[in-house]
């Protein structure tokens, strides 16, 4: 067995080894994760249960029949219910009409007053120049990148080119 093979042996033994360590680790990171989950998820599946819950009755504020005590959630209990206002009263059909007429002008002024800004001269021209500006640094930026690139490429042939003419020929000059 030659001195290569040795080394070869041994380097796969210690990739061998690191790749267990490793499985090791990431088998313990992914078993500390799931043990998070799973805590976070119990924590959740407690904090719906006591929002589920039924709710239990507060309970109710001392109140002394004392006249220097005054609790604002016991005001107008005294008085008689009042009467129930309805929230919505009914709309007659030509109030409707006149309603939804409305709300269709107003809808289409703001539109068109948004179409006539948007298309103004003054605007087409901001976007004209942002678009014409952007075109050139885009223009400037890929001009760069291309002069980079090929001076990167320029100095690894001359590198290829130097280590070309230095390779020894094999040969006893003197």
């Amino acid at each position: 067995m030659t001195t290569e093979q040795v080394w070869i042996i041994a380097a796969g033994a210690v990739a061998l080894v690191a790749l267990a360590l490793s499985a090791l680790a990431l088998s313990a990171l992914a078993l500390r994760r799931a043990r998070r989950a799973e805590s976070q998820a119990a924590a959740l599946a407690v904090r719906v249960a006591v929002l589920e819950s039924p709710v239990t009755a507060a309970p109710q504020p001392v109140v002394d029949d004392a006249p220097a005590t005054f609790v604002i959630t016991g005001m107008g209990a005294d008085e008689a219910p009042a009467v129930e206002v309805p929230v919505a009263r009914p709309v007659d059909g030509r109030l409707f009409a006149d309603i939804v007429a409305r709300e269709s002008v107003v809808m289409a002024a703001s539109w068109t007053h948004g179409l006539r800004r948007a298309l103004s001269p003054a605007s087409r021209n901001r976007i004209r120049f942002e678009v014409r500006q952007e075109t050139r640094r885009a223009t400037r930026q890929r001009r760069a990148e291309t002069k980079q690139a090929l001076r990167e490429f320029r100095a690894r042939e001359r590198a290829d080119l130097g280590r070309d003419l230095n390779r020894d020929v094999g040969e006893d000059v003197a």
